[in-house]
């Protein structure tokens, strides 16, 4: 497919102090296909929103000869209004005006490219119904629920057709229903052809929705690539982990650790294994204690290459 997006040594650093500084993005490498969605995994403070902000010309980069950031042909430190125009940005936050209403909303906004009023209507209609908002196309914005005002900022995102979309952590504090609205919503952008890049603390939501993934953590890349493959290629198959950390601990020695790996990150430990069987004989043997048998996910990479949790800064 080709790619829309190349950074190459990119690094930002911001002061903290007269003599003291930090890398919240160092030397990061990383190629975006066309018509894919790209995610970013991390804790708060991984870099990833920092990142994603370079790319679409909020933030400039540490100025070094080495780094290389295209977007569609462009760096975004020279030729930001290009790449602007090119994008869609969908913020952590919602910044709806609620004085006015759902339809009003996406008219201003039109205007900041341009479009002509027949234009932005008919394109606004075809957004409304596209993230099935249409019946509320004369409601005021603090009538909507948290999910509609989402899929709101999303259609005002696509009000001028961009090549690409970034979503900044988009399905954060919805409810279940509302995020595989947008993730079905997303997948038929992708499959149009738009680009996606997006950061998520959601595990599913990477899972679902992501051609490939970067795990982030303190600025850097821990490791990159399709979901699915990273925990083939990285992981167990399943999981073992008690609920409640006060819990007596499994007996351990009693353990084949040929087919068994013992986690002791985890309080207490996480028991990873290829063989179903072999941890279920387990959960059998731990008479009423609270326990959960299932596959592994991201989560569970992320803190056998780190050794804590993503979500553990939230």
């Amino acid at each position: 497919m080709g790619s829309l997006i190349t950074v190459k040594n990119v690094c930002k650093t911001y002061k903290t102090g007269s003599s003291k500084s930090f890398k919240a993005v160092n030397k990061l490498n990383f190629d975006v296909e066309k018509a894919s969605c790209f995610g970013f995994l991390g804790p708060n403070g991984a870099g990833k929103t920092t990142m994603m902000k370079i790319i679409y010309c909020r933030l400039k980069r540490d100025l070094d000869s080495s780094s290389i950031i295209d977007v569609f042909g462009f760096d975004p430190d020279k030729e930001p209004l290009k790449i602007k125009f090119a994008s869609g940005v969908v913020p952590q936050e919602d910044n709806l005006d609620e004085e006015i209403n759902v339809f009003q909303n996406l008219l201003i906004y039109s205007k900041f490219y341009g479009m002509s009023r027949k234009l932005a209507e008919k394109r606004i209609d075809e957004l409304l119904e596209f993230m099935e908002l249409s019946e509320k196309r004369k409601a005021d914005v603090r009538a909507l629920s948290g999910g509609m005002k989402r899929r709101l900022v999303i259609a005002r995102a696509l009000l001028h057709e961009p090549k690409l979309l970034i979503l900044d952590e988009p399905t954060t504090g919805l409810d279940p229903q509302v995020r595989h609205t947008i993730w079905k919503k997303l997948r038929e952008l992708k499959a149009n052809g738009m680009t996606i890049l997006l950061t998520t603390h959601y595990m599913d939501e990477a899972y679902q929705i992501c051609d490939n993934i970067i795990i982030m953590d303190k600025g850097k890349k821990i490791i990159e690539g399709k979901p699915k493959n990273l925990l083939e290629e990285n992981m167990e198959k399943y999981v073992l982990e008690l609920i409640n950390k006060h819990q007596e601990t499994l007996p351990i020695l009693d353990i084949d650790k040929e087919i068994v790996r013992v986690d002791d990150f985890h309080e207490p430990p996480h028991l990873y294994s290829n063989n179903f069987n072999a941890l279920q004989e387990i959960a059998d043997s731990l008479q009423g204690r609270e326990h959960y048998l299932r596959q592994t996910n991201l989560e569970d990479l992320f803190m056998k290459l780190t050794g804590r949790s993503l979500n553990e800064f939230q």
